[in-house]
């Protein structure tokens, strides 16, 4: 994928300085955090280009012109650290002391009218996450495995799930070829006849949570029923997990055969997320997955680490889970 924006080298390192000296932590204080970087727009302090770019991402979407969108040369902190992939979590609270690649999600989500979301159950209630191998999730379908992950929405089985999300390179290997795919989900419906699409619009199928969710919920174990197919083109589908919740139902079997032949038919979006690229795409809209293409170094590539947000589509939508709002903390919702 082509970015949209380039950041330049002077407005680059004017909003890294700018980000670094926040006086604010996002994860001891999320609020406080979110404040100082609404200073920072009100004081016109953000790059102009950047502000354009995220104009262009909300327009674009708004004009159903395109879901996906990157942003490259973003700035980074300085110090990356290395985490214990024993609990990468943990030890990133201990070794991070600068967010600069926080701000920059946070700025994205502002500046396009998102405000974020994060899950009491997940991370501490974070409201940015690593996409980084954690030993214990090896091979597994979680965002913290070391390896690809099939066609999906981020938090299927959950009964709150996000309408964009937002990656960010902040280490990303250099020989080996990772990619991001992504497919509109208006590709898909394409290659779905009307019938079958009427059946993937019924509460008739089921998906298991990840085994993340379950190990930070045990009672997180299969969702609710649930359509596949919802609004115009949104799907909630996990590849080899989502079913129908009746075994016997040839009907709604078939119509998922078809919507899987889809995704071997529909036109498809790659982008290799390298160092300082911020890739935005849509979470319900379409699907994405991960492609491990040519591995040389597979535990350099353990170490990949994409920072990342879930964020509403708008206030409104948000105001919809304001009654499981934890703590009061906008966005943070009990799941």
């Amino acid at each position: 994928m082509k970015a949209i924006y380039t950041f330049s080298e002077t407005d680059r390192s004017s909003l890294s300085d700018s980000l670094t000296f926040l006086g604010a932590n996002p994860y001891t204080d999320y609020e406080k955090f979110r404040d100082a970087i609404g200073s920072l727009i009100a004081e016109e302090r953000v790059p102009a280009g950047f502000v354009d770019a995220c104009r262009l991402i909300k327009r674009q979407r708004e004009d159903k012109l395109t879901y996906a969108h990157v942003v490259s040369n973003c700035p980074l902190d300085v110090d990356r650290p290395v985490f214990d992939q024993t609990n990468p979590v943990d030890d990133k609270y201990l070794q991070k002391q600068t967010f600069v690649g926080e701000g920059v999600l946070e700025l994205l989500a502002q500046l396009t009218a998102t405000p974020l979301l994060s899950y009491a159950t997940r991370n501490n209630g974070d409201f940015f996450h690593d996409v980084y191998a954690d030993n214990r999730y090896s091979g597994t379908q979680t965002q913290k495995t070391d390896w690809e992950l099939y066609w999906h929405n981020d938090r299927t089985a959950h009964p709150v799930r996000a309408d964009y999300l937002a990656l960010l390179g902040m280490r990303c290997p250099t020989d080996d070829l990772v990619f991001t795919k992504y497919v509109d989900g208006r590709e898909l419906l394409k290659f779905i006849s009307p019938e079958n699409q009427e059946l993937l619009r019924e509460k008739a199928f089921v998906t298991p949570y990840d085994e993340l969710s379950r190990a930070s919920n045990r009672k997180q174990q299969v969702s609710d029923l649930h359509t596949l197919l919802e609004n115009e083109h949104s799907f909630r589908y996990y590849d080899t997990r989502t079913m129908p919740a009746d075994p016997s139902s040839a009907a709604h079997y078939e119509a998922v055969r078809q919507f899987r032949d889809a995704l071997a038919k529909s036109r498809e979006q790659y982008h290799r997320i390298q160092e300082g690229d911020l890739l935005v795409i849509a979470n319900q809209d379409g699907l994405h997955s991960r492609q491990m293409v040519d591995i040389q170094h597979f535990e350099t590539t353990r170490l990949r680490w994409l920072l990342k947000t879930y964020a509403f589509r708008d206030d409104a939508a948000a105001d919809v889970h304001s009654d499981v709002w934890l703590d009061g903390v906008r966005g943070r919702v009990l799941d």
